[in-house]
């Protein structure tokens, strides 16, 4: 089985590494083609207004500069174009990939990429504690990486789809166990946007998340992590939201 593992976090990420730990134990043919630099929030965005450059720092391992779509469209269309991969591996990104958080996610997107080009592919997220030092480590995803894929690989995907997993923020040994799920909601209301001023006086702005609001509803990827269990769950890339169709047709007859 060839492997390609990449991520939104950019080459150098320490979430990188891990992946690729987590890989070699499924196979001897893993392949790296991850962002030359951060990509976070990039979402499933495509370059499209500028030239993108790949760089080869050794047999099978590249970066690319662009987002994660543009770097997983580079591997698929040019660097692995003789040699597909079988799997993507995207991640393991620093952060949680939680419920809303897929839409902007690169982790994700790359793995969305993946399964529109008919790969599977998995989006892997340790959940950080923001209280700890170093903001905690990947201690869960390395431990339970491997047992998280493993049972996936055996299944026959819907064509599409791609599979969601996050690990909570715990050590290895305080994991409860793997939950399937669904994906989550939370309140928008934890966006913050801090103001301050450049030194040049110049107003700025600049995005983050406050505490999430509410309680976790049942059986979704919020509440699993909440209960320190790994969280894994399923997506498509259709969007159509079917118990509308009925009557948004209505409304032009």
């Amino acid at each position: 089985m060839r492997i390609l593992c990449t991520n939104d976090d950019g080459y150098d990420a320490r979430g990188l590494a891990v992946l690729e730990e987590i890989a070699a134990r499924f196979s001897d043919d893993v392949w790296v083609v991850a962002p030359s630099e951060e990509q976070s929030g990039a979402g499933h965005s495509l370059t499209l207004t500028r030239p993108l450059r790949i760089r080869r720092h050794a047999d099978k391992r590249y970066s690319v500069t662009g987002t994660p779509t543009d770097t997983v469209m580079m591997a698929l269309a040019k660097i692995m174009k003789d040699s597909p991969p079988d799997l993507i591996l995207s991640g393991v990104n620093r952060g949680a990939n939680l419920a809303e958080d897929v839409t902007y996610s690169g982790t994700v997107s790359a793995a969305m990429e993946g399964a529109l080009a008919g790969v599977r592919a998995i989006a892997l997220s340790q959940t950080i504690d923001r209280s700890a030092e170093g903001f905690g480590t990947f201690d869960a995803a390395r431990a339970w990486g491997e047992r998280a894929i493993g049972p996936l690989l055996t299944l026959d995907w819907a064509p599409r789809t791609l599979i969601n997993i996050n690990f909570p923020p715990l050590a290895a040994d305080a994991v409860q166990g793997i939950r399937v799920t669904q994906q989550g909601l939370r309140d928008y209301g934890r966006l913050q946007i801090v103001a301050n001023r450049d030194p040049r006086g110049l107003d700025y702005y600049w995005f983050g998340l406050g505490p999430p609001i509410g309680t976790p509803q049942h059986s979704t990827d919020l509440e699993a992590i909440a209960d320190g269990m790994i969280a894994v769950t399923p997506l498509h890339l259709d969007l159509t939201h079917r118990e509308s169709l009925s009557m948004v047709n209505g409304a032009y007859r």
